[in-house]
């Protein structure tokens, strides 16, 4: 990459006026302010991308599942049918928008300008799909009723009060639940909830 610096003072803000040469886009920082190179005759604005991080054990273990789930359907070949995915997703209540997935299109710049409370109102859903439907949604409240984010205690209730009441009531002979990796799903409390309710419940279930 080329950077070119026009012969011109620093901004009150911080930023350097320059012009570059080069095919990427980056931020120039100066004492602790950034700003994005505005488009040149060769530059655009280009938005990163963001990705997990693959670490050098994580192909193994990719591999691994891969060959496991392989050997299921082998032997039962409706194994997909039988996984249930399970997750939760926060909504906010005040009209927020992430800006970095908005995007206005129009011929002059609309000058929209949002305010936002300082801590936002929001609610979080849990809800599972697999091939028979959907189990969910659950609304995460404290007992005077308002709505709150998930915890470990909050997660293990939902299992305990909401989540195996709603399993028993599909016909279902085996199944697989998925969930991520968060800090309320692998704790050592929700794994043995969820060891010991999925093997005792009327349906016989397995944690993936």
């Amino acid at each position: 990459m080329i950077v070119q610096f026009r012969n011109e003072k620093v901004s009150n803000h911080g930023s350097i006026p320059i012009t570059i040469e080069c095919n990427v886009v980056a931020l120039i920082i100066f004492e602790g302010f950034h700003q994005p190179i505005k488009r040149t005759k060769h530059c655009q604005v280009i938005y990163s991308q963001l990705g997990l991080a693959i670490h050098q054990n994580d192909h193994q273990a990719r591999r691994r599942f891969v060959e496991w789930a392989q050997n299921e359907i082998a032997v039962v070949p409706d194994f997909h049918k039988r996984i249930l995915f399970s997750d939760e997703a926060h909504f906010w209540l005040n009209g927020y928008v992430n800006k970095q997935n908005c995007r206005i299109w129009s011929e002059a710049n609309p000058q929209v300008y949002v305010e936002t409370p300082l801590h936002p109102e929001k609610l979080t859903v849990w809800c599972a799909l697999w091939a028979g439907g959907i189990i969910g949604l659950y609304f995460f409240k404290n007992d005077e009723g308002h709505y709150v984010t998930v915890n470990g205690d909050r997660y293990r209730a939902m299992i305990t009060n909401f989540f195996i009441r709603e399993l028993n009531n599909h016909d279902i002979q085996e199944l697989w639940l998925e969930q991520d990796g968060a800090t309320c799903h692998t704790a050592r409390a929700t794994i043995d909830l969820l060891k010991d309710t999925f093997w005792t419940c009327e349906s016989a279930s397995k944690i993936l």
